[in-house]
């Protein structure tokens, strides 16, 4: 099994089980969380803010949506901090897992793509939307040349309210919409 597999089994296997303990820990059913997300169009309602815009000379290669997945959060000196998102994002047939770096990983041809944001808008109540830059590339596929990406649409994913046990691990449900650009030429 080449380490790519594995790399995709273990990234699935824990968001699935950092969903759970999100639920859990929140005092909801497993099955609980961010209400699911229709599958989004070339004509869907997501208004991208100014701030968010990818630059003149890119195209849309894929949306996806979160299909299910939290913003995972670790306490240090009595505060909450991001660790990682954790998230399974779906488009048809399309699988990508998300994870730290931040990074996306796509489970049907392997490629992957870092990115470091370039510009946020804040929320209420949710986690601010934003536009990423592609920092680093893994393989050919759907990723393979993506420069920009874009999370919008933001429902939930807070870090918790209040103090904390110094290493205690919150995983919090939320859903978005991600965008991701290459260059047209």
């Amino acid at each position: 099994m080449s380490s790519c597999v594995r790399k995709i089994r273990s990234v699935r296997a824990a968001v699935v089980a950092l969903t759970l303990l999100g639920a859990t820990a929140c005092g909801q059913a497993a099955a609980s969380g961010p209400p699911p997300q229709t599958q989004p169009t070339a004509a869907d309602n997501v208004t991208v803010p100014a701030q968010l815009a990818v630059p003149a000379g890119q195209r849309l290669v894929t949306t996806l949506q979160v299909d299910h997945g939290s913003q995972v959060y670790a306490c240090a000196h009595g505060a909450w901090t991001l660790k990682e998102p954790a998230a399974v994002l779906k488009s048809g047939t399309e699988e990508v897992l998300h994870t730290a770096g931040p990074e996306w990983i796509s489970t049907n041809d392997g490629s992957a793509v870092t990115g470091a944001t370039s510009a946020m808008v804040p929320v209420p109540a949710a986690v601010p939307e934003l536009l990423l830059r592609a920092t680093a590339h893994r393989g050919s596929g759907v990723f393979g040349a993506v420069s920009y990406i874009q999370r919008l649409d933001t429902h939930g994913g807070l870090a918790p309210a209040g103090g904390c046990t110094d290493g205690a691990i919150q995983a919090v449900g939320y859903s978005a919409q991600y965008r991701f650009y290459q260059p047209a030429s």
